[in-house]
């Protein structure tokens, strides 16, 4: 590689944390995430880099028109993903990093309801600080229409619930105190740690399920779960804090959790199928 192919590689990675966040916010996927930011790195491998005199804007500029590709060809499919994890131990130095990123997470639920447009306005300029004439360039709309996309998706952000980020210690104990009433068949101990519109969703099967309400989902998981709470281990998954089932390097179910006002708000189940 040349000096100045050498150069452009290593102001590449400075970039990159900072463009898997931006593509992350924008798919909600952390391996879609890093495809879009490869993609990138390979459209940059292509142009006169040279010419480039901010490479940091042309990078975002890029990622952020496959995002836009991305989701509208979701969109467009009506296409649901594959459950997919990021699994960190729950000892590993890196939880930590990854549960205080539980902000911009639980915001993504909120943003898989906007259009792509509306999220591309929003992301960029919201959490980016990216002004609207370069979102109107990526949109191929004026700079007053990629505004009044942020401010639509904005309201719709503020209309929603979010979920509270609680503290990574307080986030520990309630997932121990789960898995603890869990293993003991406790039902009163495990409706006492869940929010009382609290969500169940098991995805991954044929259809995805959906249980609601602290009673309903704790008889949920008593009926079927209380089994493989003994072989379940704290874990960070997808950054949230979780729970994995079985073996570590191969588990057959994952969990996720979302807190909201002290208490377990959603309960998300993925499940390795074959």
């Amino acid at each position: 590689m040349s000096t100045g192919r050498r150069d452009i590689a290593e102001q590449f990675e400075e970039e990159r944390p900072r463009l898997e966040r931006v593509a992350y916010r924008m798919l909600g996927s952390r391996a879609d995430a890093e495809d879009a930011v490869q993609e990138a790195w390979l459209r940059l491998h292509r142009a006169d880099a040279d010419a480039v005199s901010n490479l940091g804007g042309w990078l975002t500029t890029v990622v952020a028109r496959v995002c836009l590709d991305a989701l509208r060809t979701r969109r467009s499919r009506n296409e649901t993903t594959e459950p997919s994890w990021e699994i960190v131990a729950d000892d590993d130095p890196a939880e930590e990093t990854l549960l205080a990123d539980s902000v911009g997470l639980a915001l993504l639920v909120v943003l898989d309801t906007l259009t792509p447009g509306e999220r591309l306005a929003f992301v960029l300029h919201d959490m980016f600080a990216v002004p609207f004439d370069e979102i109107g360039a990526i949109l191929e709309r004026s700079p007053e229409a990629a505004r009044q996309l942020a401010s639509r998706a904005r309201r719709r952000v503020r209309g929603a619930p979010a979920p509270e980020t609680a503290e990574v210690g307080r986030q520990r104990e309630l997932v121990d105190a789960f898995l603890a009433a869990s293993r003991a068949g406790d039902f009163d101990a495990l409706v006492a740690v869940l929010h009382p519109d609290v969500v169940f969703r098991v995805r991954g099967e044929t259809a995805e399920q959906t249980v609601r309400g602290s009673e309903a989902v704790a008889r949920r998981v008593l009926a079927r779960g209380s089994r493989l709470a003994p072989l379940a281990r704290p874990a960070v998954v997808n950054g949230r804090p979780g729970a994995v089932v079985g073996d570590p390097e191969s588990p057959f179910s994952v969990v996720a959790f979302d807190v909201l006002e002290g208490r377990i708000a959603a309960v998300d189940v993925f499940l390795r199928l074959g």
